[in-house]
């Protein structure tokens, strides 16, 4: 492959050398770097790419992309300077991949909480519905029926469009990706073409990346912006912030609600442990999912459904034989007729949601245990509100460890504790050991009482002091709810 042929739509100031240059691969990490590569400069939040130009070059690098030219230019290396290196990394990812794209409906699902339910079930009905799927996910990414690990919400442009040109190679059809208010900010989407856009809810969370809550706003704003004439955008209305998200798209505006007016309208006629019996545009449906937060859900899966060209009917079947995603509002029963439910809550607006589902669903003869944590390293400001959410909301409260990363997780657990207030005092405990947590919250329960397991849902590890030690909150549960049994 030559130079000239990836720079479409780069947005070039500088070239130094030539762009008939023959090309191996595009890489941003100067450690990856073979000979005849690309190595764009990427300004990163631990590192700055530009300090590793040399490098690269000496790993036989022969082109460079950065935003500012180094002071010495080696002869015989290209060195091309733009405006933004994350945005060039896209548009060249894109380029060298063949623009895949292009070559199939990709869908982008973005907002703070549902992105993975959403995603993971829009691909479970279309390929019940026949059809060859793609998915991008938090979870994982599926090329049709094959499964790789994810390591991020919105995976680097690299990884981006090499997993669609997979898709597109292997004849797929639809592909859902999560979008990340990180992935928009660093340019990771640029150069998609996307046949639609999703956009769930807006709550506090990652305002320790984003330094106020309206740039974290406005980022997921932009990806509407970008949507192109062709695409659908479609919204929650019910949403203080949904319809600021389709003020500037050129895309067709499309809305969903349960309480206000929208093209795409549902009411909860049941809802129970079992399931929720949803009113969807005059048509009933039974489903397995619970809770008003799946009911958003659903009725974004439908409208997207629809708008992609499946028939109304036909989707509401398939919305019926949906299961929950993994760590979404898993839930078991013990033989002692104890409930355990793991939900991958991590922000305020998660776990009141899903502790307000419990609550409407239980007759409170039962009591309610939560047991819940906080990330280290990451926003600190939500750590007071989830604890005062998590003991307000229930009977009896554990907080303990979650990912303390390279934070104490006593000083994560003391943040946590500003926010119980005096009269929920005595029934909440600390407990740093996660497991330990965990069977304090069983060895409490008794017949018919449920147990929360909030923060990690479907991650099975715990990550401290930069190690990941093996951790599964539901399986963790379910064997110690067996012991409680012998």
């Amino acid at each position: 492959m030559i130079l000239k042929d990836i720079l479409y739509k780069v947005a070039i100031e500088v070239v130094k050398g030539s762009t008939e240059t023959a090309i191996n691969k595009i890489e941003f990490d100067s450690r990856k770097i073979q000979q005849d590569d690309v190595f764009v400069a990427i300004r990163g939040t631990v590192s700055n790419g530009h300090d590793f130009v040399e490098k690269a070059i000496n790993q036989g690098a022969t082109v460079i992309v950065c935003d500012t030219m180094p002071e010495i230019i080696v002869t015989g290396i290209t060195y091309i300077q733009v405006k933004d290196t994350n945005a060039a990394l896209a548009f060249l990812a894109s380029n060298y991949y063949g623009n895949p794209s292009q070559n199939l409906k990709l869908v982008g699902i973005t907002g703070t909480n549902g992105k993975t339910t959403i995603a993971s079930l829009l691909y479970q009905l279309f390929k019940k519905a026949g059809y060859k799927v793609g998915l991008l996910s938090t979870v994982k990414i599926l090329v049709d029926d094959i499964e790789y690990k994810a390591t991020h919400t919105t995976p680097d442009s690299l990884t981006i469009n090499h997993y669609l040109a997979e898709m597109s190679a292997a004849g797929v059809e639809f592909c859902f990706m999560e979008v990340s208010s990180h992935g928009v900010h660093q340019k990771r989407t640029e150069g998609l073409q996307f046949a639609g856009g999703v956009f769930t809810n807006l709550s506090h969370d990652h305002l320790d990346y984003h330094a106020t809550f309206a740039e974290y706003r406005d980022v997921k704003k932009s990806f509407f912006d970008h949507l192109p004439k062709t695409a659908f955008a479609l919204t929650n209305i019910d949403d203080k912030n949904g319809s600021l998200m389709l003020q500037n798209t050129t895309a067709r505006k499309l809305t969903y609600a349960l309480k206000s007016y929208a093209d795409y309208k549902a009411q909860i006629l049941e809802n129970q442990l079992s399931g929720l019996l949803l009113k969807i545009n005059e048509n009933e449906v039974w489903v397995r999912l619970i809770g008003t937060f799946n009911a958003y859900n659903l009725l974004a899966i439908y409208g997207t459904a629809v708008e992609l060209g499946l028939d109304k009917l036909e989707v509401l079947r398939l919305l019926s034989e949906l299961e929950s995603v993994s760590g979404r509002f898993q839930f078991i029963v013990s033989d002692q007729k104890i409930t355990a439910i793991v939900d991958y809550a991590h922000t305020p607006d998660a776990l009141e949601n899903v502790l307000k589902t419990i609550n409407d669903i239980r007759s409170n003869n039962e009591e309610l245990i939560t047991v819940v944590g906080c990330g280290g390293d990451r926003d600190k400001t939500k750590r007071p509100i989830m604890a005062h959410i998590a003991t307000s909301m229930s009977n009896k409260v554990i907080i303990t460890s979650d990912n303390p990363r390279t934070e104490d997780p006593i000083d994560i657990i003391a943040d946590m504790e500003k926010g119980v207030e005096p009269q929920n005092h005595k029934k909440t405990l600390s407990i740093v050991d996660r497991k330990q947590a965990i069977k304090t919250a069983c060895q409490l329960a008794r017949p018919n009482d449920i147990i929360l397991i909030a923060g990690k849902g479907h991650e099975t590890y715990q990550e401290i002091q930069g190690v990941r030690y093996d951790f599964d909150d539901m399986k963790t549960v379910k064997e110690l709810l067996e012991q409680l049994n012998k």
